[in-house]
């Protein structure tokens, strides 16, 4: 496989863009995370092969992306390169017209995850508005969707665009089965954003590939707490649990494999979840101490799951049937999480905002969502059909 860094820093691309490229100041939108197929960061290798760049951007966890989730993050010089780094996960996530006065591309080179609510994916929309306002030009290099491209594998609920964050803008599923550089297309294409978009295509990915095998072992984690793709496998439905009271598994060796709490009797969760019988995943009962968030420094019990099928498995529906199995168990204990919202954010709860729903706490703890009939998105494969780059 060929990764879009890989095609560009092997001039395998279209005459046009290179001749834009070798006299173009531009500007990047990646971070350490984002490596080249030789596992060398993509910056740094276009670096070392004399590309010039003038700005970099960063998304959230930073540049090297280290930074814990929801943290914001300065502007600093890139260690690597040495080059300026305009964060877009702090004051602002977006780039200010002075930012890209001086650039003519904006290169854009981003792990994605598969699921609506990781923020990647948003600080490139924002990307893509800023440059078409300051008539910038995009180049996306594309990278394959760890989660595979199967849109009969795509999972809802459709984003409310009430809720308005960066883990959703747009109306989308929760699994969306799209490449990020697919996702620019859409978006160029849907929302009207008037800005020249290339996507340099991945070699050697087809939809029916995930990271889940061999490409396992050469898994970069995207942000801290996505250690293997395993994890990426089931994080778009544990990633629910950060709206409610329970631990995720944040700090510890198993983050978003696990859910556990204080109140939870590991034994009999673990028993009913496994009688749920639940496609391509089974628990078994795990303890554990989460260092951060909910319950940080407390025993934690609860379970920790395991994937017994991936191409069965459906993670937003597996994630939505633990809560209300919890809200089923312990309704006494069971509460929504608040946070307060960043700036130009809807004031949603964080439930509402990952789920894309409004009374997404009382819908999922009465069962509403229980059927996984209510999370298919019969229209999206025809929605995204004319963006699709690849079979």
């Amino acid at each position: 496989m060929h990764l879009g860094i890989d095609r560009l820093l092997r001039h395998d691309l279209p005459p046009r863009l290179l001749t834009t490229l070798r006299t173009a100041r531009i500007g990047m939108l990646t971070n350490d995370l984002a490596l080249t197929s030789q596992l060398t960061r993509g910056r740094a290798a276009l670096a070392a092969e004399g590309w010039s760049l003038n700005l970099l951007f960063g998304p959230e966890h930073g540049m090297d992306g280290r930074a814990k989730e929801g943290a914001l993050i300065d502007d600093v010089r890139d260690r690597v390169t040495g080059v300026p780094v305009r964060s877009l996960y702090g004051p602002s996530v977006r780039p200010s017209a002075e930012d890209l006065a001086d650039l003519d591309v904006v290169l854009v080179d981003l792990p994605d995850v598969g699921a609506r609510f990781y923020t990647y994916i948003w600080t490139m929309s924002h990307m893509l508005e800023a440059c078409a306002h300051a008539g910038v030009a995009v180049i996306v290099l594309d990278r394959p969707n760890p989660l595979g491209g199967l849109l009969e594998q795509a999972e809802g609920p459709m984003l409310d665009e009430a809720a308005q964050s960066l883990v959703g803008r747009w109306s989308m599923p929760i699994r969306h089965g799209l490449t990020i550089g697919e996702l620019a297309r859409h978006w160029v294409r849907t929302r009207g954003i008037d800005v020249e978009l290339d996507v340099v295509e991945l070699d050697g990915w087809r939809r029916g590939d995930t990271a889940i095998g061999r490409e396992e072992l050469r898994w970069m984690p995207p942000s801290p707490n996505l250690p293997s793709a395993a994890t990426a496998l089931l994080y778009p439905g544990t990633c629910l649990a950060e709206g409610v009271n329970v631990s995720e598994g944040r700090s510890t060796a198993v983050p978003f494999r696990v859910i556990g709490a204080p109140f939870i009797d590991a034994e009999d969760y673990a028993q009913a979840v496994v009688d749920l019988d639940l496609p391509g995943v089974t628990a078994s009962p795990y303890g554990f101490t989460p260092l951060v968030r909910d319950h940080a420094g407390a025993q934690c019990e609860g379970v920790i799951l395991h994937v017994t099928d991936a191409a069965a498995l459906r993670p937003v529906h597996t994630g939505v049937r633990l809560l209300s199995l919890l809200a089923e168990m312990y309704p006494e204990s069971l509460a929504e999480r608040s946070l307060i919202p960043m700036p130009g954010e809807s004031n949603w709860s964080p439930l509402e905002k990952l789920f894309g729903v409004r009374g997404a706490f009382r819908q999922i703890a009465d069962g509403s969502w229980n059927d996984p009939a209510t999370l298919a998105v019969p229209d999206w494969p025809a929605a995204v059909e004319a963006d699709l780059l690849y079979a």
